[in-house]
C-alpha cells in the first residue's frame, strides 16, 4: 500500500517500529539497502535484474516465493573495525556502524548463526575456558539467566563483575568475581582485576550488556571492559540476544557443523513454487 501510494517502481528501503500490535512506518527511502542482494542470494532469485527491468518500463514476471517453502536458513552478520579505531567504544546504537557483512547458510537458525559469527573472525571460547559476564540491568540479567547456566553446564569457568556476580550468585549460578577498574590508569597485577584478566589471556569471551546502565561508574567501567577486550584480542558480545543464541548453539553442538557449498542449499526441493 505504501509503495502504491508513493508510486514507487523498483527497490526501496522501509523501516517499521512496532510495540505490541501497534506498527508504525518510520522511514521509506528510494534506494536498495544491503539487504537487497542478501535476499537475492538467500532465495536464489535475481531481484536486482527484476528491479532494473521494472524501472526501465519492461514487462516483468514477479517471483512467486513463500518463505515457508524454504528448507534452510541464511543469517547475515556485520563486521566492524573497532580494532583500527583507537579508543572507540565497541558497542552499537540504533545506527548501523558496520564496515561489511557476511552471510552464511545452515540447516537451521543455530547453524547459520554460528557460521556467520565465525565468518566475521569471532573465535569460540576454548573448551573449559573462561567467560566474563558484565550485565548492567536486572531485566537483561534475568533474560540471560538460562544462558549463564548453559555455559556453566558446558564446563566453562564463569566470572562476573561485582554487581553481576552478586545477582547471579543469589540465583545459584556461582560466578567468580572480577574487580572493575575505574580508569585505564587503575591497572595493577591483581589477577582478580578485569584488565589483568583480559591482558593475561585468562578470559576467552566477554559478555558485556551495558544497556540500562545509569550510574557514571557503571558506564565508565563498561567502556573500559569493552575497549580492553578489543585491544587484547578477546571476543566480545554486547547484545543479550546474540549471547543467548551463542549459548544455544554451543549446547546444540552446532560448532561441529560441516561447511557446505551454497549450491547444495539451492538444490533442496521446495513445495509451493519452482525455481
Amino acid at each position: 500500500a505504501i509503495a502504491k501510494s508513493l508510486r514507487i517502481t523498483g527497490p526501496f528501503n522501509i523501516q517499521f517500529m512496532a510495540k505490541g500490535n501497534d506498527v508504525q512506518c518510520i522511514e521509506c527511502n528510494l534506494r536498495a539497502s544491503r539487504t537487497f542482494p542478501f535476499v537475492s542470494k538467500t532465495l536464489n532469485a535475481n531481484f536486482i535484474s527484476l528491479a532494473t527491468q521494472a524501472m526501465c518500463g519492461l514487462d516483468v514476471n514477479p517471483y512467486r516465493i513463500s518463505l515457508l517453502d524454504i528448507d534452510y536458513v541464511c543469517v547475515k552478520a556485520p563486521m566492524f573495525s573497532f580494532t583500527r579505531l583507537r579508543g572507540a567504544d565497541p558497542t552499537l546504537g540504533v545506527e548501523m556502524a558496520s564496515t561489511g557483512e557476511v552471510a552464511c547458510f545452515g540447516e537451521d537458525a543455530h547453524e547459520a548463526f554460528l557460521q556467520a559469527l565465525l565468518s566475521t573472525g569471532f573465535k569460540l571460547p576454548a573448551k573449559n575456558g573462561s567467560i566474563l559476564f558484565s550485565i548492567a540491568s536486572e531485566s537483561f540479567r534475568f533474560e540471560f539467566l538460562p544462558s549463564a547456566q548453559i555455559f556453566k553446564n558446558l564446563g566453562y569457568t564463569c566470572y562476573g563483575t561485582p554487581g553481576t556476580t552478586e545477582w547471579y550468585n543469589r540465583e545459584g549460578r556461582d560466578l567468580g568475581m572480577i574487580r572493575l577498574e575505574k580508569s585505564m590508569n587503575d591497572e595493577d597485577n591483581d589477577e582478580k582485576s578485569a584488565m589483568c584478566a583480559l591482558k593475561s589471556g585468562k578470559i576467552d569471551l566477554v559478555v558485556n550488556i551495558s544497556e540500562g546502565a545509569t550510574r557514571k561508574d557503571e558506564i565508565t567501567s563498561g567502556y573500559l571492559i569493552r575497549r580492553a577486550a578489543v585491544d587484547f584480542g578477546v571476543d566480545l558480545i554486547t547484545n543479550v540476544k546474540c549471547a543467548n543464541m551463542l549459548a544455544l548453539c554451543l549446547e546444540r553442538e552446532s560448532d561441529k557443523m560441516v561447511p557446505r557449498h551454497i549450491g547444495e542449499f539451492y538444490t533442496k526441493p521446495t513445495i509451493g513454487w519452482h525455481k
